[in-house]
């Protein structure tokens, strides 16, 4: 005998025609005798009565079992959550409000954010979110509060992964605010990387960039230009940066040439990641002052230029000189390597757009490119391209192998482009080992002081001072070594005269004079008329004007 719940199942539900229901069969019998056991207790004496309490009980047992079949439905068969507002009863309210405690005021994530199954809920409750947002909030209300930035101003976070700070920024009530990431987290973060951002010219009143990401990126010119591109005239940018001393600072500077500095203020981080953190505050010109896309160095005047102070600081810190002339200099100049003070071991260089190496002289490409730069000198990770300056052609094949990472130049650096005759001197006793092409063959010089029936032959001598100037820019971080055969008491006032010489950030330089032979003893050199107090004062001459230069063997 069946019960009434039984008989209104199978008159809504017939099993037969679906196998879903049979599973909740035996269940429901359960709860049909429950309500049997109700209707037979309160069962009125009126026939009107009790049909209208039936009818009620059928219409409420209805109503739950579309219920539960619409969400068996999305669950199980859909694969969906219950944020789905057409199939689920209980979906999220459209805003949900995360409330950060102390912060004052409760940002507001719409529910496409973060939903009830969804990780991110985690995320947005964890300590790690909340001091996050907790030093960004109070960040920005202390740049409101100094009028760099306002509720109203259409802001930008750059290269934010999670978007704690578009969410700070909204805390505060800096709406209008979105993220950029290489992954987009949406609605906080969209798609989009420092070095190309997805947004049109002068479309944002502030722009941020925080987490020294700045430090980290590996395109900084591009990364500079897209903000200053999207940034709006008298707009800020502010970036946190762990730049700690002058070079780094004014190197960042100058990447952001159209921008005037408003404000640096050291500060503490939240995380251990990153427990120091410089705020730099900048403020873009209404006039681009670049110069066709290039940086002139501060001081210039007409073709001069003068070393910025924070170059000059550096000198101080560099070796002493070798002031008495050594007796052995082979061995001497080539032990003082040892005592060199580099200047990425003093500074931090990572605010570069471009890191290069040229060597004036190079020779093989073991003399001094493999055997000293490659293995010794610092880079702090980043990757030098090199140019070769080599007029010898005997050495040009050497540097078939290395296109990618050396542009060999073969030619002879000079003052100004013209054929020079170009001779090759050997110090007596090495003739006989020419052959081996390297290390006995002597030395390349133009100019020479007297001939001495050496091997001549024509090549093409180029303006280095203007060619300089025409490749790199104060922005790359340019490293030289010059071994040039006594030419650099003609390259070096060049470089001075041009202004090329601030764009060099530490010289390697072999200064020649006539030294005692290593193979006759009490015998100077004859290829030279130059004296060792002449280069003691050449190389003092650069120190004092704030070029960091070092002896070179």
């Amino acid at each position: 005998m069946h019960s009434r719940f039984d008989l209104f199942f199978h008159f809504y539900f017939p099993v037969h025609s679906s196998p879903f229901f049979s599973r909740y069969l035996v269940g429901a019998n359960h709860t049909s005798a429950r309500f049997c056991s109700l209707s037979v207790i309160m069962e009125p004496a009126t026939g009107k009565s009790s049909l209208f309490r039936n009818i009620l009980a059928r219409a409420l047992i209805f109503g739950v079992l579309i219920m539960v079949f619409r969400f068996v439905y999305v669950v199980s068969i859909t694969g969906e959550s219950c944020t789905l507002g057409s199939f689920c009863f209980f979906s999220l309210p459209q805003n949900l409000n995360f409330i950060v405690p102390g912060a004052g005021v409760s940002a507001i994530v719409g529910n496409d954010a973060v939903s009830g199954s969804d990780p991110r809920r985690d995320l947005y409750t964890s300590k790690e979110w909340i001091r996050a947002v907790h030093f960004y909030s109070s960040v920005f209300q202390d740049l409101i509060s100094e009028g760099l930035l306002s509720p109203h101003s259409k802001s930008l976070c750059v290269e934010t992964p999670l978007g704690q700070e578009v969410f700070a920024l909204k805390e505060i009530g800096v709406e209008n605010s979105i993220g950029i990431f290489k992954k987009a987290a949406k609605p906080l973060v969209v798609k989009g990387e420092g070095h190309q951002i997805p947004f049109d010219d002068n479309s944002f009143d502030f722009i941020f960039s925080g987490g020294a990401r700045l430090d980290a990126s590996a395109r900084l010119a591009d990364f500079a230009l897209e903000i200053a591109r999207t940034l709006k005239p008298e707009g800020f940018v502010v970036v946190h940066v762990k730049a700690n001393d002058t070079y780094s600072f004014n190197s960042l500077l100058d990447l952001f040439s159209s921008f005037n500095l408003v404000k640096t203020i050291d500060m503490a981080g939240f995380d251990s990641s990153m427990p120091y953190i410089r705020e730099i505050v900048l403020r873009k010109d209404t006039v681009i002052r670049n110069h066709g896309g290039r940086k002139i160095p501060d001081g210039v005047s007409g073709n001069k230029c003068s070393v910025p102070g924070h170059k000059r600081e550096l000198v101080q810190k560099a070796e002493p000189l070798i002031e008495e002339e050594p007796l052995k200099p082979w061995i001497t100049l080539k032990r003082n390597i040892n005592n060199v003070k580099y200047l990425p071991s003093m500074v931090d260089i990572s605010f570069k757009n471009r890191y290069l190496y040229v060597d004036v002289g190079a020779r093989s490409y073991g003399s001094s490119i493999g055997s000293w730069f490659r293995k010794q000198y610092p880079k702090q990770n980043k990757t030098f391209h090199v140019y070769a300056i080599e007029a010898d052609k005997t050495f040009h094949q050497q540097y078939e192998s290395k296109k990618k990472t050396v542009t060999l130049l073969p030619y002879a650096a000079w003052v100004k482009n013209e054929t020079l005759r170009f001779e090759i001197n050997r110090d007596p006793g090495q003739e006989e080992v020419d052959e081996l092409k390297d290390k006995g063959r002597g030395m390349g010089r133009i100019q020479p002081v007297k001939s001495s029936g050496g091997e001549v032959d024509e090549i093409q001598g180029f303006d280095f001072a203007e060619w300089l100037i025409n490749t790199v820019t104060e922005s790359d971080f340019v490293v030289m070594k010059m071994d040039v055969e006594g030419t650099e008491f003609d390259l070096i006032p060049r470089l001075f005269k041009t202004g090329a010489i601030c764009l060099i950030d530490e010289i390697f330089l072999e200064c020649h004079y006539n030294r005692w032979q290593r193979c006759c003893p009490g015998q100077r050199s004859a290829k030279y008329e130059k004296t060792y107090g002449q280069c003691l004062q050449l190389f003092t001459s650069l120190r004092e004007s704030g070029v960091l230069v070092h002896q070179w063997w």
